[in-house]
């Protein structure tokens, strides 16, 4: 099959729509992330049960605080020491999130899938609800370079508003700088995806791996 020109990779195959920029999602798309690991991790480490802890961490939105942007790093570790009845005093803070954050795994496909479309000459960018400390844990975890590829990094706890908040999504068009419409979004939540899609983007809600590979390639990137 003769190679594909540059314009043709950027097409939807099915709809014709031209795609200048991808955005990503992180959870269960790039990386997969199990929060009742991180839960254990807390509970084996400081001798509790993990229902306990997934209930002060993520049952008070405690956690959705944090990802939000709505209170700082320091404060969480002492909410969560004190939800968790821990003297503040005798808990290392980045054990504990370390604990909290070893909880995600790299899928590897997609990490080369990105590469692909970055290849192809489309810029991309993640978009995702996160945390400092879980960003800074993906970070270091990370063994490829494709990470620090994104032309854009658009989080949750630095533009202070959560997926599907509008204004996560305003933030990720300024920073995209192509019409909406020119926007492909993978994610793998479908409330997410609607309000990308009344915005006018292309959006779909899908797992990492071959489902989303599957949507890249029905829009022009290939292997």
């Amino acid at each position: 099959m003769p190679e594909l020109n540059h314009m043709e990779r950027k097409l939807n195959l099915n709809s014709g729509q031209e795609i200048d920029f991808v955005f990503f999602d992180l959870g269960n798309i790039l990386f997969s992330f199990d929060p009742l690991r991180a839960c254990q991790n807390v509970a084996r480490k400081y001798d509790l049960d993990a229902q306990v802890v997934e209930s002060a961490v993520y049952g008070t939105g405690l956690q959705s605080d944090f990802e939000s942007g709505h209170i700082r790093q320091d404060i969480f570790v002492q909410q969560v020491c004190v939800n968790l009845g821990l003297q503040e005093q005798s808990i290392e803070s980045q054990e504990l999130l370390d604990c909290l954050s070893d909880m995600f795994s790299p899928i590897p496909s997609m990490l080369e899938a990105v590469g692909r479309v970055q290849s192809q000459g489309c810029p991309t960018g993640v978009l995702s609800n996160t945390c400092r400390s879980h960003w800074s844990w993906i970070n270091r975890i990370s063994t490829s370079n494709v990470l620090n590829e994104f032309a854009e990094y658009i989080l949750s706890f630095e533009v202070g508003a959560m997926k599907p908040n509008a204004a996560i999504y305003d933030a990720a068009e300024q920073a995209a700088e192509v019409p909406p419409e020119k926007i492909l979004f993978l994610d793998d939540r479908q409330e997410n995806i609607d309000a990308a899609l009344h915005r006018g983007w292309q959006a779909h809600c899908c797992l990492g791996g071959k489902d989303a590979e599957s949507t890249l390639q029905s829009y022009g990137f290939g292997a």
